[in-house]
């Protein structure tokens, strides 16, 4: 790949899934470039700086996302995607996690791309995420077979439309595996405080905290909820070490386990002057996203709550019925339904979610590379510094 200036040019995609927006690069692209791939996604986005201002990163949670993707080999994917939550203000890119946001955007971009062969009037697009080993799977409208470029689908917390894109998360979320201590839910002290939570791991690792227990209700605005982080930040961190993420007295990662609060419905405005109603959702969930309130619920975060809803005795299950396969989660955006299959022993076998997502942009970055930075005072890779070899299968980097 030519460097010229300072830069070496990587094509991608840009596109919006749900309520996140994902920057989408071919394996073979950040494959071909002369930096280490933390290093090229890093400096891509702009991370290091707050406001990622020379960089094409949004600077917030949502927006500073990317995934690398690739036909699978694997016998149950069409696709595989390697997902990278890249650091703000911090020069860091974590993989500890998955994004069913970004899952609908390549979805979108799989089809768009011709990485699958396309069905005359649906088509769909097996996923299995890198990072986590997650078998996902979406449907994208392809009518006359032919892949869409724009559709009229809302969800909670964007205004405009998108393609319809079905998104499941494939189980199945057994109780050994979805609960990681063996408990529906048990009290947890952190910070000098003690709250009721359910740990449960499915789509992500998440931390599930009552908020009664916390002076909270569940349904506040972001806000109010920011001001809240310094008292839940504690919890996350103790959060990791019931799930086995990190032994006691080390550092928590940013972006796992997913924490939130969960309320009963209430009356509540959204984000964008909306009155949602009690009676038109099931339970309130506000989450934290790197160590900020997220704007309405990330999808791996809406998949916990719905295995939570599932299981007896969780602090979600207790705010609707034994025999719901639907839970109406109402976040600081809108109200996200998320639905699930269960097998005869009760086991949930799949969750589903309806998404949509647009492209955005198709471009060309120019990515400032070693010598650029070494200008600048900031800190360079090694010299041709790679993860992996060209063309080798997507795996999580070292």
């Amino acid at each position: 790949m030519e460097e010229l200036n300072g830069t070496v040019e990587v094509a991608a995609a840009w596109v919006r899934g749900g309520t996140s927006k994902c920057w989408i690069f071919a394996a073979e692209a950040v494959d071909a470039a002369p930096l280490a791939l933390e290093t090229l996604l890093e400096n891509a986005l702009g991370a290091g700086d707050a406001r990622q201002i020379d960089g094409v990163g949004g600077a917030t949670s949502t927006t500073s996302k990317i995934a690398v993707v690739a036909r699978s080999e694997h016998a149950e994917a069409d696709v595989d995607y390697l997902f990278g939550q890249v650091g703000i203000a911090d020069r860091v890119v974590e993989w500890g996690s998955n994004c069913g946001n970004c899952a609908t955007a390549v979805g979108l971009y799989a089809v768009q791309e011709g990485l699958v062969p396309l069905d005359a009037e649906q088509t769909t697009v097996r996923l299995r995420n890198v990072n986590t080993g997650a078998i996902l799977s979406t449907s994208v409208p392809t009518p006359g077979g032919r892949a869409p470029e724009r559709g009229d689908a809302h969800v909670p917390g964007v205004a405009s439309g998108g393609i319809p894109v079905d998104l499941t998360f494939e189980g199945p979320f057994t109780r050994d595996r979805a609960f990681p201590t063996g408990r529906a839910s048990e009290a947890v002290q952190a910070g000098g405080r003690a709250a009721e939570a359910t740990i449960v791991s499915a789509g992500a690792p998440a931390l599930l905290l009552d908020a009664a227990g916390l002076g909270l209700t569940g349904a506040e605005g972001i806000a109010e909820l920011a001001e809240r982080v310094p008292m839940l930040t504690p919890f996350r961190a103790e959060g990791a070490v019931l799930h086995g993420i990190i032994a006691r007295g080390e550092p928590a990662p940013n972006a796992v386990p997913k924490t939130g609060v969960v309320g009963p419905a209430r009356d509540y405005v959204a984000s964008d002057g909306t009155a949602v109603a009690a009676g038109e959702y099931d339970v309130s969930v506000r989450m934290l996203s790197m160590h900020a309130p997220h704007p309405a619920i990330g999808l791996t975060s809406a998949v916990a709550v719905a295995v939570a809803a599932a299981t007896p005795g969780t602090v979600v299950a207790r705010y609707l019925p034994a025999d719901a396969r639907t839970v109406r989660i109402g976040t600081a955006s809108g109200v996200v339904e998320a639905s699930w299959t269960t097998a005869p022993d009760g086991t949930v076998e799949a969750v589903s979610l309806h998404r949509a997502a647009r492209r955005l942009a198709t471009a060309v970055l120019h990515v400032p590379t070693a010598g650029a930075l070494a200008a600048a005072g900031r800190e360079a890779p090694a010299e041709g510094a790679q993860h992996r070899p060209a063309a080798a299968p997507l795996a999580v980097p070292a």
